[in-house]
């Protein structure tokens, strides 16, 4: 007689070879490792995010992160921008060491330092990046989430930067007499107005004056986030005049109170306005519904992605929302800690997410692992779009305490097998790949525009890694570059279906939200498996404009401009 254990054993060995099989035979996609080379060091990229951990544990040391892949001068080629923090406990950057830093992507494998003379090395103890086109003229900007005052550096066009916070009105904004602590951003046009407005993402009241003291096993620690009280989350329209207003009161979003680390977007139930996920800490996660441009409804309870299936907030920190089964839904990812598994809510429709954390195969796999920084982005082109998350335990300590816990993981990678399940391919993906440290920030983008996916992850008090992808893949791919004209020019929002000459559908959304803390290539990727041509690609602007191309060839890099004049076959 056949166990319960053994019929189930024997159903997910059979459902998994299925899924193997499905991929290998029936979309012709070859199963080769995912597999990266750091090149950071020989590529000229020197950084490590220097958090000044104290004897005193001030909360923010475990959390600077911030990663920006973008084009900052046109030339085609993304850029790397990381975050750095400062002195504890003043908080200043008091010299070189604590600066942010931009490299400049030289095309031909290396970077060069270009942070002092183009006048990003930032202010205050940095967190997060945020890039948007905020005034549509074509140069991409920068916003830092910052613990004490935020920033905004405009492009100038050629090759510098201006602080424009001050006139802007994006300094931060006051709770309880003090500014709030940020530590994401994100730009999205709320509206539909053509212009990119401003969310940000604040963690909690904290005053380094008075840090309370919490005691571990071996002497003072960090202490758990329900020391600290929950702030509100900010919302800024974008006036079109280079100035900002604070419209988080009559649009609702800070009428609910959380501790948010990592928010994305995504059009969640079609209705042509973007909605934004918070991925809070130790608190319920906020799925902020966008009433038409007006105002926000917090449904994320009814919606279904509040909670685990125990009904338990955990500890979200990055997040990523995407269609991750290509059925024209953008579904949820997010990170959490050590036995809390990291959840991945699949949009149903009508308004409801169901929790596949289970059934994909990922609650057993990332139950022993503490996540950051995370993406949805399909790493070996095959069409379906993969998992990858840099991984750190939060204490630094937690060796101390625990036998099973190490501060410094390996980060992850798990492959999407097509047929719902996932499987962690980590293991082949290199030794630099999966060399531990404590890991923060990863933002993912085509830094050498080849048409595979690479990272950028930081580690605290250690080097950043580059992550060049180095897949040995013949499926084919295509990078849509979006200028919009009666949308945002950089075209976020925009809703993206691909299908190829064998019939498939795939979907993306335009988006440089992601994961923790960070902003990830704006250009929309897309494997595109054995397809060589596209049959057809429809972009769905966020003014409501409907554009069609036809018979696209594959493997190149594809800029679209919005039509001007309305719809366009």
């Amino acid at each position: 007689m056949i166990t319960m254990n053994r019929r189930r054993f024997l159903a997910a060995a059979a459902l998994t070879l299925t899924g193997t099989r499905l991929r290998a035979r029936g979309q012709g996609v070859g199963l080769s490792p995912i597999r990266f080379e750091d090149i950071a060091q020989k590529a000229g990229v020197h950084f490590v995010v220097e958090n000044c951990p104290t004897p005193e544990k001030y909360q923010p040391e475990t959390m600077p992160a911030g990663v920006a892949l973008f084009d900052y001068d046109g030339d085609g080629l993304l850029d790397i921008y990381l975050v750095n923090g400062a002195e504890m406990p003043s908080l200043v950057k008091t010299g070189p060491k604590y600066y942010n830093r931009l490299f400049h992507n030289n095309g031909d494998g290396t970077f060069t330092d270009v942070s002092e003379r183009v006048g990003v090395t930032g202010a205050g103890y940095g967190m997060g990046a945020a890039v948007g086109d905020y005034d549509n003229d074509g140069w991409p900007d920068l916003f830092l989430a910052n613990v004490n005052g935020n920033q905004l550096f405009h492009n100038n066009g050629d090759g510098t930067f201006t602080d424009v916070t001050a006139k802007a009105g994006l300094g931060g904004a006051v709770y309880n007499g003090r500014k709030m602590w940020s530590i994401a951003a994100g730009w999205f046009d709320y509206n539909n107005d053509g212009l990119l407005d401003l969310f940000v993402a604040n963690y909690c009241q904290w005053d380094p004056r008075y840090e309370p003291v919490c005691m571990g096993l071996d002497g003072r620690g960090y202490c758990h986030p329900d020391s600290f009280a929950p702030l509100p989350n900010t919302l800024y329209r974008n006036n079109g005049d280079g100035t900002f207003t604070d419209v988080s009161a009559e649009t609702g979003i800070s009428s609910v109170l959380g501790k948010g680390m990592g928010i994305a977007f995504a059009d969640y139930d079609g209705d042509g306005f973007l909605d934004v996920f918070v991925a809070n800490d130790n608190s319920p996660n906020l799925l902020f519904h966008n009433l038409e441009g007006k105002r926000f409804e917090e449904v994320g309870f009814q919606a279904g992605v509040a909670y685990n299936d125990e009904g338990t907030a955990l500890a979200g920190m990055g997040t990523d929302f995407r269609d991750l089964n290509n059925d024209g839904l953008p579904d949820i990812w997010h990170t959490a800690i050590e036995n809390e598994t990291f959840p991945l809510f699949i949009n149903a429709g009508k308004g409801l997410f169901r929790n596949a954390s289970q059934g994909s195969g990922l609650a057993n796999l990332t139950r022993p692992m503490s996540g950051w920084s995370n993406g949805i982005v399909d790493l070996d082109n095959d069409g379906w779009k993969d998992l990858v998350v840099a991984r750190s335990n939060v204490l630094d300590n937690i060796g101390e305490i625990s036998r099973h816990f190490r501060y410094a993981e390996p980060n992850s990678v798990f492959r999407n097998l097509g047929n719902g399940q996932f499987e962690d391919v980590s293991a082949s993906a290199g030794v630099d790949f999966t060399r531990p440290a404590p890991h923060r920030g990863l933002a993912y983008g085509d830094l050498d525009n080849d048409g595979r996916m690479d990272l950028v992850v930081t580690a605290l008090g250690a080097p950043v890694s580059v992550f060049r992808n180095v897949t040995e893949t013949h499926n084919h791919w295509i990078l849509l570059k979006l200028v919009g004209t009666k949308s945002n020019r950089m075209g976020i929002g925009a809703r993206i279906r691909v299908t190829t000459d064998d019939g498939r559908l795939l979907y993306n959304e335009a988006t440089t939200s992601t994961g923790y803390a960070a902003s990830s290539d704006a250009r929309v990727h897309f494997g595109l498996g054995r397809s060589r041509v596209m049959k057809e690609i429809e972009i769905r602007w966020p003014s409501g404009t409907r554009q069609l191309l036809h018979d696209v060839i594959a493997d190149r890099i594809l800029e679209v401009t919005e039509p001007r004049n309305g719809n366009q076959q």
